[in-house]
């Protein structure tokens, strides 16, 4: 029985214990980074919304891209209305945006649809870069200068602040607000200061297009955005960190589509671990650093399951001590590992900014986890399936 003990609290530290070091890692360099000068204004971007059936928030995206504080001459929206059967392109002409109609019932999803718009700005030769945005999302005034800012220093591939935008909702928008700190914000800073590659999360970044003839675009996954940053880094481009800029999307306050919604990230995101992990490892072993990095972050799990993991570790500990299986080594080993993890989530809190409601709101992480582990539990989506918006 003490055997039995040891070897399971041993594959729990095996799980967690990486894992929350790694964490840590990241906590410890989360300063934020240092902003680079002004740009000078003279990159030409189109910004490209890709959009299926998006009604309820096609005006609302347009009116904050009309915000963006970026010469009009240097600036194109352009919105891919994808195998839409409502009047998206039509309030989108309306707005003002370049309207790309595409009707392909077989290639359908949000990668299809950049490849084509992509194209697009390619042929027309207009712009020197493209930034993506999700059409239930609003972004920052600043975020072109943000990316030009770092484009004129050389870089080729840029990541702004992805949040949420209704983060007040509910206690399950505000937890995963906490949990995009921790996962956006923090991990991304560090990476920025270290010179790694932040990836690219879907929402709030831009590619020139020099780095597009060079790394053409052919991701078409369910995380086609996490695909195209390992593509990036096993080509030897990073994804540069833009902290001062943000682009916030709508997260669903519904149980039913959130479980849904979640269930597709984590198809794709595991799948992509199948698919693109061992080509990193090996870039990694012939001394790639953006790669090694690239593996680390697809290895480490979702918050959830990191918190799982070292809970189980510190409660299988203090029980087996308290039964005389285990020695107090283990206990000391899941209480630090514990305590290590909650600064880790105490940083992202604090960076969210979801204030004490949202720290109040930490108490129901285990019903998060029950929640998460539901989802795990669901059949898995393999094709694209938009996500319902509620239009606030």
């Amino acid at each position: 029985m003490p055997l039995l003990a040891t070897l399971l609290l041993a594959a729990l530290a095996l799980v967690a214990v990486p894992m929350v070091l790694y964490l840590f890692g990241m906590t410890l360099l989360s300063g934020q980074p240092r902003r680079p000068p002004h740009s000078g204004r003279s990159c030409r971007f189109d910004v490209i919304v890709p959009a299926h059936n998006e009604t309820l928030v096609i005006e609302r995206v347009l009116a904050s891209l009309q915000l963006l504080d970026w010469p009009p001459d240097r600036l194109r929206v352009l919105v891919v209305a994808d195998n839409c059967s409502d009047d998206t392109a039509a309030k989108a002409r309306q707005m003002g945006a370049l309207v790309l109609e595409r009707q392909d019932p077989v290639n359908r999803g949000k990668g299809y649809a950049l490849k084509h718009a992509f194209a697009r700005s390619a042929a027309d030769g207009l712009a020197d870069a493209v930034v993506v945005i999700d059409a239930d999302s609003v972004v920052s005034p600043n975020l072109l200068e943000a990316c030009a800012a770092r484009i004129a220093l050389g870089e080729q591939a840029v990541q702004v602040h992805y949040g949420i935008q209704n983060p007040m909702a509910s206690w399950r928008t505000r937890l995963l607000t906490i949990a995009k700190g921790s996962f956006h914000i923090v991990r991304s800073r560090a990476r920025e200061r270290l010179r790694l590659s932040c990836g690219i999360r879907g929402n709030g970044w831009c590619l020139t297009h020099a780095l597009l003839r060079a790394v053409p675009y052919e991701c078409f996954s369910l995380t086609e955005d996490v695909e195209f940053g390992g593509v990036l880094g096993l080509a030897g481009h990073r994804v540069a960190y833009a902290d001062e800029a943000h682009a916030d999307a709508e997260m669903t306050t519904n149980a039913q589509v959130a479980s849904t919604q979640r269930a597709r990230w984590e198809s794709g995101r595991f799948e992509l671990m199948r698919l693109q992990l061992p080509t990193l490892l090996r870039a990694a072993a012939g001394g790639s650093r953006l790669c090694f990095d690239l593996a680390l972050d697809l290895l480490v799990l979702p918050l959830t399951y990191v918190a799982l993991a070292a809970a189980l570790l510190l409660l299988g500990a203090v029980g087996g001590h308290a039964l005389g299986l285990v020695g107090p080594a283990w206990v000391w080993l899941g209480v630090a590992t514990a305590a290590l993890l909650a600064l880790h989530v105490a940083r992202g809190w604090w960076l969210s900014g979801v204030g004490l409601r949202g720290a109040l709101d930490l108490a129901r992480v285990p019903v998060f986890i029950a929640w998460r582990l539901l989802v795990a539990l669901k059949p898995k989506p393999r094709d694209w399936v938009r996500t319902d918006r509620e239009g606030r």
